[in-house]
């Protein structure tokens, strides 16, 4: 008899110990187990854990909570440049996102603003530029979120004033024009955008078409020149402005050459002559996507703002 409750008493705790450890491993990789250890301040596990989570293996929501959450464990422990990827992949992702005023701490809010700050202008124009291509090739719905999203951005408050300073301020009659062409063109009564005439043939002693060349002379393009496709923003880091500066506004002119390096830079409107210098060998390291023009490369001239804040 004793023996049979000793087996019975044996064979209970092994399968508790097996349910036990079922459990754990349910919440070790868990994003709520993640959430919570976050509330409870204990910010090196929670960040241990969602690391050990792959955003790119969770529904897009699932994915920016994700990266959201390491960053807010990331400024919690002081390790600010981390931080900062982390809340590059969110704006990356959701450019519109914010934060909700009563989610996080004031720091935390200012972290983020600071970063979509830094980042809206370079997102807007290539947005933009990919909502032109889209509305080149026909593909009308995308285009018309394409247009949709870059007007959108441009009212955005963390925009600051560089919503109205060019290129943005040039990008904004662009997009609405382009928005308003495609809300017409995908209308019920609309007509569809009629497809360009085929050239004739050519007869038998016509010459052979010229194969496409880069448009002749040195010519410049810029914001104005409605038949380009301007630049997209591969890298553009800008040097971080120091606690002994006062929040300043300036001014770079870069010209980008065919091959989406930057190369001239010179700043229009100075911040000092510390950051100024900062700045133009900043800009040797950006790299674009290059401007074409009907498929082919050219050179561009871009402006691009500088509204510094202490941080």
């Amino acid at each position: 008899m004793r023996l049979w409750v000793k087996r019975t008493f044996a064979t209970h705790l092994v399968a508790a110990i097996i349910l036990t450890m079922a459990d754990a491993a349910g919440a070790q990789g868990s994003f709520a187990g993640a959430r919570d250890l976050y509330s409870a301040a204990a910010y090196d596990d929670a960040l241990a854990m969602l690391n050990g989570l792959h955003a790119s293996d969770q529904r897009p929501d699932d994915g920016r909570a994700i990266d959201q959450y390491r960053a807010l464990c990331l400024l919690a422990l002081g390790r600010t440049e981390e931080a900062n990827t982390a809340i590059q992949a969110v704006v990356a992702a959701v450019p519109s996102y914010h934060l909700s005023d009563t989610e996080v701490s004031p720091r935390v809010r200012a972290a983020f603003r600071d970063v979509r700050h830094l980042m809206l202008p370079g997102i807007i124009q290539q947005k933009y530029a990919e909502a032109r291509v889209a509305f080149d090739r026909k593909n009308l719905a995308v285009a018309s979120e394409g247009f949709k999203l870059v007007l959108e951005l441009l009212t955005d408050s963390d925009l600051g004033s560089a919503a109205n300073q060019p290129p943005l301020s040039q990008l904004r009659p662009l997009a609405i024009g382009f928005r308003d062409l495609t809300a017409a063109a995908t209308s019920p009564a609309a007509s569809p955008i009629p497809a360009r005439p085929s050239p004739p043939p050519p007869v038998a002693t016509a010459a052979p078409a010229p194969t496409p060349r880069r448009p002749a002379g040195p010519r410049l393009y810029s914001w104005e020149d409605a038949d380009v496709v301007p630049p997209v923003v591969l890298r553009q880091t800008m040097p971080v402005l120091g606690d002994v500066f006062a929040q300043r506004q300036g001014t770079v002119e870069i010209i980008i050459n065919e091959s989406g390096l930057v190369e001239t830079a010179t700043m229009t409107v100075h911040v000092n002559a510390v950051y100024d210098g900062m700045v133009l060998a900043a800009a040797r390291t950006w790299r674009y996507k290059p401007a074409t023009v009907n498929g082919v490369t050219v050179k561009f001239r871009n402006t691009i703002q500088l509204d510094l804040k202490r941080r």
